[in-house]
């Protein structure tokens, strides 16, 4: 039986009490929570659950999928499930998509001829097109639910890589790579974002944290791919990624849920109190762009992005052609440079939870330059070793914070749209990253004047993390 949607609708998960604020959750259906392996299984006195459930929760009484989220999974709150969901698909679309990408470019440039700034280029227009669709992402996942705009992102993202392996011009190419970058964007970052912020309030930072650990297991997988690249060729590759996708991510986008309070449960686990769950707090998507805050929080998360897209795109080309190391070398900075940033994201959790993100941030932009520096100068091994230390730290702790700044500014009530509107102004930074190094690469034959140039931005974006206080609206 084809089961709906369940986040597409929270009336049908909760009764309105027109005397309380809230939705107000029967507690006789909490404390026998149905089990859709025995649905006629019956109370003391006698009336099976399933008739109980049918008159509070309709749609979970008819469909198992959507029962079982009233109960929590082995003791777990729902969330952690959320969560661990959203490190998986971070994780599909960091290793086989973002940080991957890098190590195409050798190859794509042996077989086709194509320069690094064409490349460049074509990357960055993808982050474009996620930031041109990232407001309309944000409506759909209000309206449909995360579940589904996931699972449909999850097929268009596999789809597209093996229509990428069967291309042979650079118009095909291109149309290829927007098309599986499209279902990326509906997999990932804002999806993924706006869920877990709707799960978790006082563990937002930890949980975020956890979340982009799935970005650094995808960068440890980019030696594989390497490996994959050098043996097999990029067409195998490429089809060898849509069949991880389809086999890993289908599965795991059923774990999605958009709030805790459609399913009679609280942000970060609390109990409900009296049967009723609090409605999600936080100012309306129009009141939010009106704030400086919003304008300065999101062109200094473009500036960091700026050097994190540049260094993930052109890293490996400067290792193994500015450098001389060989792409399987190359590829093993990238591996450090991400574990690093494994270790970063789990302490900024915990820094994030308990002191001031704004100043974390800061610092770590400050990171980020100086990092980009050393491998721009790198004058050994040494050098590089210390930037994939520094920078991995820097955007580990860094990148979950960014959401989570968000969150504390703003509420939770519209967040997917805030940062749906957000996203734009991230995307220039992301999409001018690499061209900039890709650029100066291509005229100068060194990515040293590119990468300075980015270390600069880096700095100046620092200053907007400064600046960027606690908006009044965020009282309302």
């Amino acid at each position: 039986m084809r089961n709906p949607n369940p986040d597409a609708s929270h009336e049908d998960h909760k009764v309105k009490d027109p005397k309380i604020k809230g939705y107000k959750v029967n507690s006789q259906l909490k404390a026998n929570p149905p089990s859709h392996n025995h649905p006629q299984r019956k109370q003391a006195g006698g009336r099976p659950l399933e008739n109980i459930a049918s008159n509070i929760l309709p749609r979970a009484a008819k469909y198992p999928a959507s029962r079982a989220i009233s109960e929590r999974l082995s003791g777990v709150f729902w969330g952690w499930w959320v969560v661990a969901a959203g490190m998986g698909l971070q994780m599909l679309v960091a290793g086989l998509m973002m940080q991957a990408y890098g190590a195409y470019i050798p190859l794509l440039q042996e077989s086709f001829g194509w320069s690094k700034t064409t490349l460049s280029t074509i990357f960055s227009v993808q982050r474009l097109q996620s930031g041109i669709v990232a407001p309309f992402q944000g409506w759909l996942l209000e309206r449909f639910g995360t579940k589904r705009v996931v699972g449909v992102g999850v097929i268009i993202f596999a789809s597209g890589f093996w229509g990428l392996s069967t291309v042979n011009s650079l118009n095909g190419f291109v149309v290829m790579f927007l098309w599986l970058g499209l279902g990326a964007t509906f997999t990932g970052f804002l999806s993924v974002t706006t869920t877990v912020v709707n799960w978790f309030e006082r563990r937002r930072a930890s949980a975020l944290s956890l979340v982009s650990v799935g970005m650094s297991i995808g960068g440890l997988l980019v030696p594989t791919i390497a490996w994959l690249l050098t043996t097999q060729g990029w067409r195998f590759t490429a089809r060898f990624s849509s069949l991880a996708i389809l086999i890993i991510g289908l599965p795991i986008s059923r774990l999605m849920r958009s709030r805790p309070e459609a399913y009679g449960m609280q942000p970060d686990g609390d109990p409900v109190q009296d049967g009723v769950t609090r409605e999600p707090s936080g100012v309306s998507a129009s009141v939010a762009l009106r704030s400086r805050s919003f304008w300065f929080i999101s062109i200094g998360h473009a500036s960091a992005v700026s050097v994190v897209s540049a260094v993930s795109v052109h890293t490996v080309s400067h290792l193994s052609e500015g450098l001389g190391y060989s792409l399987p070398r190359a590829a093993s900075v990238v591996a450090l440079m991400t574990s690093m940033s494994l270790v970063g994201q789990l302490l900024g959790g915990y820094l994030g939870d308990t002191f001031n993100k704004r100043v974390i941030a800061t610092s770590a932009m400050v990171a980020h330059a100086s990092a980009i520096l050393l491998l721009a100068y790198a004058a050994n091994f040494v050098w590089v070793l210390g930037f994939a230390i520094l920078h991995g730290l820097a955007w580990g702790m860094r990148g979950p914070l960014m959401g989570a700044l968000r969150a504390d500014y703003f509420g939770r009530r519209s967040f997917g749209k805030i940062m749906g509107y957000s996203i734009p102004v991230v995307t220039m930074g992301m999409m001018g990253g690499p061209i900039v190094a890709g650029y100066f690469a291509d005229v100068t034959g060194s990515y040293e004047t590119g990468f300075t140039a980015l270390a600069g931005v880096a700095l100046i974006g620092s200053l907007f993390f400064v600046f960027a206080g606690r908006p009044l609206v965020a009282n309302q």
